[in-house]
């Protein structure tokens, strides 16, 4: 298969399709991804986890990301990015299946199984799907298609919480602690059994939606990357480490994931530790200022703001939203009572509100580092997107750090100050680390 820095000329001049096809796949990213936010608690109480353990749901999960990445690629050179796709939806859909045998066991490691089989699968769809994006059309302008599917990806993270609610959270007050603790341990086990029952049908559903999907691509009129030879020389012995920009950009997408996924899937653990009642619907918070970011993106890269400055923005939001986190109030709603109690949308505590607020801070960092990192590397475009996409692991690591020192501190909040080197390295890529082309 030939390789892309862009997309064929027939694709070129028309990049609707492409971007509509991809975006539904951004949506099943979203989908998928963001519903580890609502399982995470949910798991807690049917595995009768410690905080710790239970944020394992993002290390299985996340970690499929470093260990399928470069395999991935190499799907892709024998395949080629559209098969890959299809690959990706069905080894999801394989997930998906797996939560059933893990619902009707109650049995934590299957979860975790589960989980790293559908980040197996999302892996290989990312990989083929984010260079698509960025070679679709004209470079400048690729943190602004980036921001489109972002849009996308994070809607369905709003979306999926409230369904989740409402379709497996329904009367949880026969699940709390103290309910549980007056039960003889068979009638508790046969409780917490019927809870975890309840997720099996909703994952039927996703393994069928994900093969019908797969189909879909498969026969789908989407175009063949052709990617062209590199910009500049660059030693073959070295390959693709020979790019800072692209290496650098991997360690910011890691630092970028792990505080995206503290801020979505943790912000539920921490909103029942402050007594908020709709704490499984917590994600939909952060989700929601996350497309108010991306729509700003839309509306503003490359006419009125660079890709460059919009990271620079989000490195400086994110620095300042987790202090308010760790610093603010976990007792007022005044925060969230100005900002959106008088829509009807019910407030929350303002540590809980700054939570939130990162997402806003934290949307257009994936959609700048993207072109950026990307930047210059031709033929080795399809490994540099592999090496970015093993970035994601940083959704692994992070949160667990978050969880151990959140344990052994005794602070949730305190505990949160695991964002802001996260967020200082994501600034030091902004002002200089996209811009190196050599070592020394």
């Amino acid at each position: 298969m030939s390789s892309s820095i862009a997309v064929s000329e027939q694709s070129r001049g028309g990049t609707l399709i492409p971007m509509l096809i991809i975006g539904i796949l951004f949506f099943i990213f979203g989908f998928v991804t963001w519903l580890n936010g609502s399982l995470i608690p949910f798991l807690k109480i049917v595995c009768e986890l410690n905080e710790f353990q239970a944020l394992f749901v993002t290390f299985a999960f996340y970690i499929a990301y470093t260990f399928m990445a470069l395999p991935s690629a190499a799907v892709l050179k024998r395949t080629g990015y559209k098969m890959g796709m299809v690959l990706g939806l069905i080894v999801m859909a394989v997930g998906a299946l797996m939560f059933i045998p893990a619902a009707q066991t109650s049995h934590y490691a299957l979860f975790l199984v589960a989980l790293f089989v559908l980040g197996a699968g999302l892996t290989l769809l990312q990989t083929a799907s984010n260079p698509y994006i960025v070679c679709v059309g004209p470079r400048e302008s690729a943190a602004m298609r980036i921001s489109v599917m972002g849009l996308v990806n994070k809607g369905a993270g709003i979306v999926v919480p409230v369904l989740f609610a409402t379709w497996i959270l329904t009367g949880m007050d026969q699940f709390e602690e103290p309910v549980l603790a007056a039960l003889s341990a068979a009638e508790r086990e046969a409780r917490l059994a019927e809870l975890s029952g309840r997720l099996v049908m909703p994952y039927i559903y996703m393994a069928i939606a994900l093969v019908g999907l797969a189909a879909f691509v498969k026969f789908s009129p989407l175009q063949e990357l052709e990617l062209e030879e590199p910009d500049s020389e660059v030693d073959d012995k070295l390959g693709i480490l020979a790019f800072p920009q692209v290496i650098l950009g991997a360690v910011a997408l890691f630092m970028y994931v792990g505080v995206e996924v503290i801020a979505g899937d943790t912000i539920g653990l921490y909103g029942r530790s402050l007594g908020v009642s709709h704490f499984g619907a917590l994600t939909s918070y952060t989700m929601t200022f996350m497309v108010i970011g991306y729509g700003l993106g839309v509306l503003t890269i490359p006419r009125f703001l660079s890709q460059e400055r919009a990271l620079l923005g989000s490195a400086l939001l994110g620095l300042l939203f987790t202090a308010g986190v760790m610093f603010g109030s976990g007792e007022s709603h005044q925060i969230s009572a100005v900002m959106f109690g008088w829509m009807g949308i019910p407030t929350v505590p303002d540590t809980v509100t700054f939570l939130a607020l990162l997402g806003f801070a934290n949307a257009l960092v994936w959609p700048a580092v993207w072109p950026l990192a990307l930047e210059g590397l031709g033929k080795y475009t399809g490994t540099g997107s592999a090496l970015l996409i093993m970035g994601i692991a940083g959704g692994a690591i992070l949160p667990l750090a978050y969880g151990h020192f959140a344990d052994t501190s005794g602070s949730s909040q305190v505990a949160y100050w695991v964002m802001i080197p996260c967020y200082l390295f994501i600034l030091f890529y902004a002002l200089k680390g996209h811009k190196l082309r050599q070592w020394r």
